[in-house]
This record gives structure tokens, C-alpha cells and sequence, in this order.
């Protein structure tokens, strides 16, 4: 028993000896842990796919999603991993989901998550406005959401002097839409043309835009560089002279003092269908 003990004393006393015994160890562990490591990483998971193409803004329902057997590694943080957190969800209104794709929650949302649902978040006082527009004056569908930009007023005077200067500044662009109300810069295969500017103002210029609207004059989006839209300043009108030139064209007549029906008018339009009424009855019988 002395001697053995004394034999290992020897032999750990060796300095060589140590070393050895402490790579091989070393390389134990690495071997251990690499294994383990690639074992992770191999390990099939099952996760939720598109069985079809999903367009933006599309109700995923279960008809549409199938399940695979994936490596672990290509599993994210990003990645839907059961189908209760895809069903149920919409495609965000920018992204379509290829046809055997994974789902990924950052292009799932919730119908309260979408675009326009923002809107119900405009400040109190203000209106959501609609602005015609084509891509001549989006500067070639160069206007995007987020951009701040002003609003020209384009007209001639009563003296036939053109009239062109900036009307409001500093709007926010809520939305872009093409002429059947579909997002124009969603992920699509269709090129969809921007037909409306969605913003919103305070409802006194609204009032002033809607007006102008309805002269002969032109209401003209002007975009900005990036500067604008990152340190926006407050939307006011810029020109005061354009502005009291749409009001002097205007009246605005308080409901208090809107005219009332004729008395006499109704009693007209009351003989008028009850005579309706009886050719209607002669005519079936």
C-alpha cells in the first residue's frame, strides 16, 4: 500500500506526466462538448410552414399551414414554432409569405396591428384627409409613409396672375393607397400605382383643404429630404395670402341659418308620390 502511494506521488510529481494527463483531459471535455453541441444543433424539430403563397393583410387560417421537421439550427428566436401562434394571425400588410416558408412573428400581426388601425390614434382635433394623387405628383411614387411633406396651392386670380405657393407644412403621410384602396408599397406581385395620400390635420385646416378642393385651383404634395421627416415641425398654414384667397371664395353659413323647407314643397313632394303610388298600382293590376 506505501509503495503504491509512493508511486503516485512519483508519478504526479512529473511534470510531463501532468501535462499529458491534463490535454488528454482537455480533449476530452472538447470532444464531449462538441458532440453535444452538434447533436443540438441535428436535432429535427417540428415546426409550423405555408402550405400556399399568403398575400399582405390575409386572415391565416388552418387550412393554410402544414408542419416539417427542421434542423434546430435553423430555428430562431424569430421563428413560430406551434401553429397557435400562426392561426388566427394576418400576414403584415408589406410581406408575403412564400409557399413552404416558416412562419416568423415579425411578419404575423393582429388585425389591431395593421396600418390603418393606427389612425384611431390621431390626436384629438385633428381629421384623416384623402388626397388625390398620381405618380407624376408623388414625384415618380417617391412619396412613402412616415415622410412629412407640404402642400402646394396652384390657381390663377381673378385677374388671370398665377397663384403658386405653399399652403401647409410639415404633414405626416399615414398611408399610400392605389385606386381600389390597396396598399401601393405592399409586398405584391402587382405594380400598384399611388392613386390617394393619407394624412391627418387639424380640423381647421381640413376645412381649408376640403375648400380648396372645390375650386378650380390644385393641391400639390411636395416631398422633403430625410431631415424633414425625422425633426418634423409643427403642421400650419405657411401662407396666409393663399389662405384668405380660398376663404374669400367660400362662405360658410351657420347651421342656425340654413334656410327651412317650404311648407309647400313638402305638401308637392307628398302629391307627387302618392301619384307614383297609384300609376304603380295600375300598372301591376
Amino acid at each position: 500500500m506505501i509503495q503504491i502511494k509512493a508511486f503516485f506521488n512519483k508519478f504526479l510529481k512529473n511534470k510531463n506526466t501532468v501535462t499529458i494527463l491534463c490535454v488528454i483531459g482537455a480533449c476530452i471535455i472538447l470532444y464531449i462538448g462538441y458532440n453535444y453541441r452538434i447533436n443540438q444543433a441535428t436535432r429535427p424539430i417540428s415546426v409550423p410552414y405555408a402550405k400556399v403563397e399568403i398575400q399582405p393583410r390575409t386572415l391565416i387560417t388552418e387550412d393554410m399551414i402544414g408542419m416539417i421537421e427542421v434542423s434546430s439550427s435553423v430555428v430562431t428566436g424569430n421563428t413560430a414554432t406551434s401553429i397557435a401562434q400562426v392561426i388566427g394571425m394576418y400576414s403584415n400588410y408589406n410581406t408575403v409569405i412564400p409557399a413552404g416558408s416558416l412562419f416568423y412573428t415579425s411578419t404575423l400581426v393582429t388585425w389591431d396591428d395593421m396600418p390603418d388601425s393606427a389612425w384611431a390614434d390621431i390626436p384629438d382635433g385633428y381629421t384623416v384627409v384623402s388626397l388625390p394623387v398620381d405618380t407624376e405628383t408623388t414625384m415618380g411614387n417617391s412619396i412613402y409613409p412616415g415622410n412629412y411633406i407640404d402642400l402646394y396651392y396652384v390657381d390663377y386670380d381673378d385677374q388671370g396672375k398665377l397663384l403658386l405657393g405653399k399652403l401647409i407644412e410639415s404633414i405626416e403621410v399615414l398611408s399610400v393607397k392605389d385606386g381600389n384602396g390597396n396598399y401601393v408599397f405592399e409586398n405584391s406581385a402587382e405594380l400598384r400605382e399611388p392613386a390617394y395620400l393619407i394624412f391627418s390635420v387639424p380640423e381647421e385646416l381640413h376645412l381649408l383643404l376640403r375648400k380648396a378642393s372645390y375650386l378650380s385651383g390644385e393641391i400639390v404634395p411636395v416631398q422633403r429630404n430625410a431631415d424633414y421627416s425625422e425633426n418634423p415641425s409643427a403642421t400650419i398654414v405657411s401662407s396666409e395670402y393663399l389662405e384668405d384667397f380660398i376663404l374669400s371664395q367660400t362662405v360658410v353659413i351657420p347651421e342656425n341659418e340654413l334656410p327651412e323647407l317650404d311648407d309647400s314643397l313638402e305638401d308637392e313632394d307628398d302629391l307627387l308620390n302618392d301619384s307614383l303610388d297609384d300609376e304603380l298600382e295600375d300598372t301591376v293590376e
